[in-house]
């Protein structure tokens, strides 16, 4: 496995290369064109610069996240292919300069969804937390005004200032997009780009939805074990894959996450991996990455990543907000530093059994 982390990008990441480098085991960032819309066309150079950057630093780029799709692609709205040529030629330009990872998601209007950015805890950090009941009395425009309040001077990933301003057409363009519909956008979009895909051998890895049901009556379609087959089995290539993020399928008690790991051998390529604490229905808290901090079971997580022969990028994500640091919310330095070294001690323990 190769242990990386994300980095948002000079202008928007309070963390530097630099620090992520001295994090032990770590080899790679996970990192993207923050500033660039979804839809947009990725410049060569801005691309060269971000691998320049972390070169510096002793770091390699292990992958993209994300390559935002346009929600005309989602959606199937008549505009759709130039989007996705949009995408192709993004695509192209990740390749040629050796890029051969890509997360992305496929989740309607926003990527995902928490009632409480930084909810205190009893030690005294905070953590990002989901509460059904507080969300599902919300309507979207509370929802907006609510994370608005509690990010600070970040912009937060999915939920950028341009594309919320249209939230109301957003909404519109999805009306009669349900399930079937939804996964059917997505075969004919992934069928669009896996020829580019295999000449560079670029690694899609679509991220499960967060949470893992849906919100504010938006289809999903990337909750469970059948939902990550399904998809799997929409184009047959070796470079139509998943993310498989712990947190965002343990947001579910229902999900098996050892099982669900075992079931896709072959088509896991990059790895999130954090726990989460189930408080009730529909309600659940990040937590730090150890077992006993949260109610997913790491080191059965760890093995079956193990059993199966993953060797693709991994890596911690979120976790408390810890000794006051200011960071993106769920992305401070100092836990999740000790999330790396925490797996990498896990890893170390299984290999040696």
């Amino acid at each position: 496995m190769k242990m990386t982390f994300r980095w948002f990008g000079e202008k928007f990441d309070t963390i530097t290369p630099e620090q992520i480098r001295q994090v032990p085991a770590v080899v790679g960032v996970i990192t993207t064109l923050y500033d660039t819309l979804p839809g947009e066309v990725w410049e060569r150079d801005a691309v060269r610069a971000l691998k320049a950057r972390a070169e510096k630093a002793g770091l390699e780029i292990s992958g993209i996240e994300s390559v935002n799709i346009h929600d005309a692609i989602k959606a199937a709205a008549p505009e759709r292919d130039r989007y996705i040529e949009n995408y192709i030629k993004t695509l192209k330009i990740l390749g040629e300069e050796g890029i051969d990872l890509v997360c992305y998601n496929f989740m309607p209007v926003f990527d995902w969804t928490r009632s409480d950015l930084a909810k205190p805890r009893s030690d005294g950090s905070s953590v990002l937390s989901y509460d059904g009941d507080i969300v599902e009395n919300m309507d979207f425009e509370q929802m907006l005004q609510s994370l608005e309040s509690k990010r600070g001077d970040f912009l937060l990933p999915g939920w950028e200032p341009e594309r919320m301003a249209r939230n109301k057409e957003l909404f519109e363009i999805y009306k009669g997009v349900d399930e079937a519909k939804l996964r059917e956008n997505l075969g004919y979009f992934l069928k669009a780009i896996m020829p580019v895909c295999e000449e560079y051998n670029i690694k899609m890895a679509i991220h499960p939805d967060d949470p893992a049901w849906s919100v504010f009556g938006l289809p999903r379609i990337v909750k469970n074990h059948e939902d990550l087959h399904a998809i799997v089995k929409l184009v047959d290539s070796p470079c139509n894959g998943i993310t498989l993020c712990t947190g965002s399928l343990g947001s579910n008690p229902d999900n098996d996450i050892p099982a669900i790991i075992r079931s896709l051998k072959g088509k896991i390529h990059f790895a999130h991996v954090r726990n989460v604490k189930h408080l009730g229905y529909r309600k659940f808290d990040e937590s730090a990455h150890l077992s006993g901090d949260g109610s997913l079971d790491m080191y059965e997580i760890m093995k079956a990543f193990v059993d199966i022969g993953f060797d693709g990028a991994l890596r911690p994500d979120h976790g408390r907000m810890v000794w006051n640091e200011k960071s993106m919310p769920g992305y401070g330095l100092y836990d999740r530093a000790m999330g790396v070294c925490y797996l990498s001690g896990l890893l170390e323990a299984i290999r040696k059994s």
